[in-house]
């Protein structure tokens, strides 16, 4: 049998085996965080969940989100700053 010569790619291998947006540090939010937005939710459903300022009531899932992470970041849970908006000037 002749013996068979093996193709090579020409595309260059990547050197870097970690990906791109990968962390060590595990779990981005705390257990208290999960419970506090946990709660949020479960209020929003049944329509006692209130915004801060004006006292309406909160029909979306995001502003509920939202609510809990800020409940849960002041009494001291494990969440991640919350991302701040750069004005043009």
């Amino acid at each position: 049998m002749p013996s068979r010569k093996r193709k090579t790619s020409t595309r260059k291998k990547s050197t870097s085996h970690k990906k791109a947006g990968s962390r060590k540090t595990g779990r981005k939010y705390g257990r208290k965080a999960g419970k506090k937005v946990e709660r949020a939710m479960h209020e929003m459903k049944r329509g006692k969940l209130k915004s801060g300022r004006s006292g309406k009531k909160v029909t979306s899932r995001k502003q509920a989100i939202a609510i809990g992470l800020s409940e849960a970041r002041r009494s001291g849970g494990k969440v991640p700053a919350r991302k701040r908006s750069s004005r043009k000037k």
